[in-house]
């Protein structure tokens, strides 16, 4: 069985993560969280150190998304 813990985001950014996953795969917001971290988790385990450079490019390209204010 896994384990779970809550990660708390603003009400607003929440609320245009659901419009946003509607039409996808994605059945909530959690199930993008989760997609999305464990893709930045995988990057940085393949090269093993995530740069500040990839880093500001991930956060850049989820606030392109929507995803980051």
């Amino acid at each position: 069985m896994t384990d779970y813990t809550t990660v708390s985001i603003p009400t607003e950014l929440a609320e245009r993560v659901d419009e946003t996953i509607e039409g996808t795969s994605f059945s909530s917001t959690s199930d993008l969280v989760r997609f999305l971290l464990r893709s930045i988790v995988i990057k940085h385990q393949e090269r093993g150190e995530l740069t500040e450079a990839e880093f500001e490019e991930i956060a850049e390209q989820l606030e392109n998304l929507g995803y980051l204010d």
